[in-house]
């Protein structure tokens, strides 16, 4: 299988102005500045195969952003090498972006008083759709997404799941190869959520997208992607298949209930309870020492409940839990078993 994306020792460093003490708003400030390199992303290398879905995890700050931005051309590298679908994303951004197509979920590429249709059109025209095939395209993912009741009504008007699943179709009118997805599902509710990975995980089994994922939710990750890449501090700290990253970080969720009366839970192996009142209950559960069918099945035999949220942790902890980890494998003797490559 060919790879889609290809990076070799890919490094961003920006000259970042240097506040100095007492110098704040004088002369000396504004036309002597001192300025300081900033290193945003340390030299990275990885690879994604075509038909992939790929997670890129990583807290604020960790250098994803940059990093989606050095391989779609927006921002050139300080050093190494990056290619595309066989293309350097800086030298050949006109080419690429025919090829290529990219959802951020807090950045909108519809216009926000037109509605979706008319983005569409002009999108359509920027990819040089013949117009027979654009119609056929546009109402195609208009129905595989469902959004033909509101392709006329203007986009400041739609709900934030409605507009995201309009963004998705906006990056896929032009059949792109390699689709990046920078938190896709952020501020979206349960319901919501789970409806836009069922559709993107639809797309890359229909057209084989190569699907380049950032998230802090912990959900997409576990229910769209088979490997995820770690970064923070601008270097990778993990490459793991995420069914090794379940067993071994995604180990504990959370189970909050509303209840209908006042219940006694039975001592359950691995379940913690973090806070009861008379109408709630809220559990730590650890997966790795019993299964969630269980504890929901003790639960529903003793207590009237109302209703039940299940959470994953946050990603910021998952991290932190990695980085430790992987900081306590760099201390172990040079014979010891790596951390990432593993299955």
């Amino acid at each position: 299988m060919a790879a889609a994306i290809r990076v070799e020792r890919l490094q961003k460093t920006f000259r970042v102005k240097e506040k100095r003490a007492g110098l704040r708003g004088s002369a000396e400030a504004l036309f002597r500045p001192v300025y300081k390199e900033k290193l945003a992303v340390k030299p990275i290398g990885f690879q994604v195969e075509e038909g992939e879905i790929l997670a890129f995890m990583g807290p604020n700050g960790a250098g994803k952003s940059t990093t989606i931005k050095m391989l779609t051309g927006i921002l050139h590298p300080t050093a190494g090498t990056a290619e595309v679908l066989g293309l350097c994303p800086w030298e050949e951004r006109r080419r690429l972006g025919f090829l290529v197509g990219s959802v951020f979920g807090q950045k909108s590429q519809l216009w926000y008083h037109l509605p979706p249709v008319d983005s569409f059109e002009l999108l359509g025209s920027i990819y040089e759709l013949p117009k027979a095939d654009f119609i056929r395209r546009r109402d195609e993912l208009a129905e595989r997404f469902e959004i033909t009741p509101y392709l006329n009504t203007p986009v400041r008007r739609l709900s934030l799941g409605e507009r995201m699943r309009c963004e998705i179709v906006a990056a896929l009118l032009h059949r792109p190869r390699v689709v990046f997805l920078d938190e896709p599902t952020i501020g979206l509710d349960v319901i919501v959520k789970q409806k836009i990975r069922e559709l993107i995980l639809e797309m890359n089994r229909e057209e084989g997208t190569t699907l380049f994922l950032t998230s802090h939710d912990a959900g997409d990750i576990e229910q769209l992607c088979k490997r995820a890449i770690v970064i923070n501090h601008g270097e990778i700290i993990l490459d793991e298949r995420v069914s090794r990253m379940k067993r071994e970080y995604l180990t504990y969720k959370t189970i909050e209930l509303r209840l209908r009366e006042v219940c006694v839970l039975p001592p359950l192996p691995g379940v913690r309870i973090l806070k009861q009142t008379a109408n709630g209950l809220k559990l730590n559960v650890d997966t790795s020492v019993i299964g969630m069918e269980e504890v929901l099945g003790q639960l529903v035999a003793c207590c009237k409940i109302g209703d039940v949220t299940i959470e994953d942790p946050p990603m910021e902890e998952i991290i932190a839990k990695i980085y430790e980890r992987t900081e306590r494998v760099a201390d172990r003797p040079a014979d010891s078993a790596p951390l990432a490559g593993g299955s």
